[in-house]
């Protein structure tokens, strides 16, 4: 009779089959079953402390008196151009190219890509051009063109020899922790906050684009993004999917998201915050987590993520009169669950608020083309006053947003950063300046202008500095008075001073101020 042998697979021979054994088969892990929630038709009652925090930060920005480009510098500060810097010399080396890129060249650049979003032209040339449709002195006396297509095409964030392959945005990832790091150092401490999604506008080929029909911008990077109820931005991620990125267990990605950006706001202080977000985020789970980190939440909820909560059936309820609605509250984790009757029928989740007091709101109806009262519990009140930050971020970054684009991937990517750090500046001035704001266009076109005036290339202008010094003297945009450590003479009256016009660099006393910019 034959008997077969058994060869190992790693060997040529059968000599070490004594040494094999048989190894028992591994068993398949159980599914945890979470206990049911058990539901019961009551308002809910949390637990959670009252607001009490003040911001000192704030207080020590008013008192600095900032400008537009003194804010803009709290998320591009020194350290940021120095490392943008480096990183673009490097790589320049690397392609064996002597760059010597400069601090003030770099900021001549982000000029230009600020001035684009409100000037911009079909080809980025024709800022250079000598013909006088489209000529632009301001651009061509700061910068020579080939000079700034030289340095675009080289701008660079990271070390390429140091790049972590399982991310997509290595190559941006020093730039993205730089600016969270002062985009949260600067935040205005509140206890509102929106979580969402923004889009940054990408055509190219690279696989990280996502299409988003519910967006105004339907093609790019998905960015997930936590603001204030007013539209700063306080942390920000861009989507990977969940190849690149692995989600909390018992949540989906967007769920994972949240937990990150809590943690975030926690490193200032465990304080009694209260996030809102969409259906794309909320669940009964998540409710749950965030309550256990002793955070407020509250967000409209999909039928399948609500944990079997016995309300009534949406058919019926659009049966009923508009204004109605149903609840159930979990016994174990005071999170409750609502469903309202306006235009449709709406699920609203929460772990902080409850129904009472319910009041009458104004809503429109479009088959009696009038305007009719309805009942609204507090929860949808408080919940349609907040969750708009995103979207207010949304619509700001979207009036005046960078054109520029280069060949690269991420230079879409670094003019969302851009415009993202002059919003947030843009909602500081709005706190601190209460006496003398400058909409969202102004304080964009201060920033320009002082960044190509102050850091033009002198040696190549010739004749040009002068006429540049005296339009810009008296064109009544943006001037700001700001304190100067060495006292230089007043360049009206000619006696000492400590202050100056930070766009014209020229030392002017406080009362010289007006006169000066107008004589």
């Amino acid at each position: 009779m034959l008997h077969a042998s058994v060869v190992s697979e790693d060997s040529g021979t059968g000599e070490d089959n004594d040494d094999l054994e048989l190894q028992p088969a591994k068993k398949r892990q159980k599914a945890v079953v979470e206990p049911q929630r058990v539901w019961t038709k009551r308002d809910i009652r949390p637990d959670f402390g009252s607001w009490t925090a003040s911001d000192p930060h704030i207080e020590d920005l008013k008192s600095q008196e900032l400008s537009p480009v003194g804010l803009f510098e709290l998320f591009f500060d020194e350290g940021t151009i120095n490392f943008i810097v480096n990183e673009t010399n490097r790589y320049a080396w690397q392609k064996s190219v002597n760059l010597g890129l400069t601090a003030q060249e770099l900021k001549c650049v982000l000029g230009i890509l600020i001035l684009s979003g409100y000037i911009s032209y079909p080809r980025r040339r024709m800022f250079w051009e000598t013909s006088p449709d489209s000529h632009h002195h301001l651009v061509a006396d700061a910068i020579r063109r080939d000079r700034f297509e030289l340095i675009f095409s080289y701008l660079h964030f990271a070390n390429n020899s140091e790049l972590d392959e399982s991310d997509r945005f290595a190559k941006v990832r020093p730039l993205i922790v730089r600016m969270n790091c002062n985009f949260q150092k600067h935040a205005p401490l509140e206890e509102f906050y929106s979580f969402g999604e923004s889009m940054c506008e990408y055509f190219g080929h690279r696989g990280s684009k996502q299409l988003h029909s519910g967006k105004p911008v339907r093609l790019g990077y998905k960015i997930w993004c936590g603001t204030t109820s007013r539209g700063y931005l306080v942390w920000f991620e861009p989507s990977q999917g969940t190849l690149f990125t692995k989600p909390d267990k018992g949540l989906d990605l967007g769920g994972s998201m949240v937990i990150k950006f809590v943690d975030a706001l926690q490193e200032r202080g465990f304080l009694p915050y209260h996030i809102f977000f969409d259906k794309v985020f909320t669940s009964v789970k998540l409710m749950s987590i965030l309550r256990k980190k002793g955070v407020k939440a509250t967000g409209t909820v999909r039928e399948y993520r609500i944990e079997r909560c016995p309300l009534k059936d949406p058919k019926e309820l659009r049966k009923m009169k508009r204004g109605s609605f149903d609840y159930k509250v979990d016994e174990s984790e005071e999170i409750i669950v609502c469903r309202w009757h306006d235009s449709s029928v709406v699920n609203i989740c929460s772990n902080a608020v409850g129904i009472e007091p319910v009041r009458l709101t104004s809503r429109h109806s479009g088959a009696a083309k009038t305007r009719t009262q309805v009942h609204q519990p507090s929860l949808v009140k408080l919940y349609q006053e907040k969750v708009g930050g995103v979207g207010r971020m949304d619509q700001n970054i979207a009036k005046y947003k960078v054109k520029i684009r280069g060949m690269k991937w991420y230079s879409s990517f670094i003019g969302y950063v851009i415009d993202a750090a002059l919003n947030n500046a843009w909602q500081l001035h709005r706190i601190c300046c209460q006496d003398a704001q400058v909409d969202l266009l102004a304080f964009r076109r201060y920033v320009a202008c002082v960044y190509l005036e102050s850091n033009a290339d002198m040696s190549s202008q010739g004749r040009r500095s002068r006429r540049l010094e005296t339009e810009s003297r008296f064109d009544m945009i943006g001037h700001w008075i700001i304190h100067q450590d060495k006292r230089t003479r007043c360049a009206l009256c000619h006696s000492q001073t400590n202050t100056r016009c930070e766009k014209c660099q020229k030392g002017v006393h406080a009362k010289c101020f007006r006169e000066y910019h107008i004589r």
